[in-house]
């Protein structure tokens, strides 16, 4: 099967800090891949060379059968993404938000009215959609930035830490909101580090320690070849096993 999204030895060189080294992972259709690890440890710089914001020092990416450097508006078109800084206009309202990026899209005007509909409709919205986003909680606002992320139904999905600092409300209409895009046939990447999130909701795992992939595979299979019970703990064992391989290391 063709991944949808795949990228091969991807490194970033800020100065003398590497924050990515020789990371490889693939997206297919129809699922949910979690990138996790620490803050810190590279998920940011990955996602962002992965849409096409930063350059990798090395490495390259494609984006349905694109490449994301010979192609950039192409690829860029088929990616729906939310980093972790996102604003939203302070003075515009959600509903507004929505209509000017439709526009930037390129959708037809009848379609976008009925596509905001959907989205507000299904991300609970409806209450708050022409308030100004200014006036809006954190939770209401990451609504809105999925909103905005999902509607020109872009085919692959890269969010970044999308439920950070929310709510277990708010969190969950996330949540739904992924999982109804991969039954949508879409290709999701999320990073994240709550394990426990990536427990419920990824059909495949890359660990990520020190910008490097720890492990990966199915949660089946990384806690069976890290003798664990849990995410969590079986992460720690990858951390540790790194850190005592680094300090045997000759100086």
């Amino acid at each position: 099967m063709t991944a949808m999204l795949f990228a091969q030895g991807l490194r970033k060189q800020f100065a003398s800090v590497t924050a990515v080294d020789g990371v490889s992972l693939e997206v297919h259709a129809d699922e949910i891949v979690g990138l996790l690890g620490p803050n810190g440890a590279g998920k940011t710089t990955t996602l962002r060379m992965l849409t096409g914001i930063l350059t990798p020092t090395a490495g390259s990416i494609v984006v349905r059968g694109l490449d994301v450097r010979e192609r950039p508006l192409e690829t860029k078109r088929s990616i729906g993404f939310l980093s972790g800084d996102t604003q939203l206009y302070q003075r515009l309202t959600p509903r507004e938000v929505l209509r000017y990026f439709g526009r930037l899209y390129g959708l037809a005007r009848d379609f976008l009215e009925q596509r905001i509909g959907t989205l507000l409709t299904e991300l609970e919205m409806t209450s708050f959609a022409d308030r100004p986003c200014r006036t809006l909680s954190s939770g209401q606002k990451q609504r809105a930035n999925i909103a905005r992320a999902l509607l020109h139904q872009p085919e692959v999905l890269m969010l970044d830490e999308p439920t950070a600092a929310l709510d277990v409300v708010s969190g969950h209409f996330i949540h739904e909101a992924i999982a109804r895009e991969r039954a949508a046939g879409r290709a999701v990447l999320f990073s994240t580090h709550i394990m426990s999130e990536a427990e419920r909701l990824c059909d495949r795992i890359y660990l990520l320690h020190e910008g490097r992939i720890a492990d990966h595979g199915t949660l089946t299979e990384l806690l069976a070849r890290a003798d664990c019970d849990n995410l969590t703990d079986a992460f720690l064992n990858y951390a540790r096993a790194s850190q005592a391989a680094a300090s045997s290391q000759p100086h």
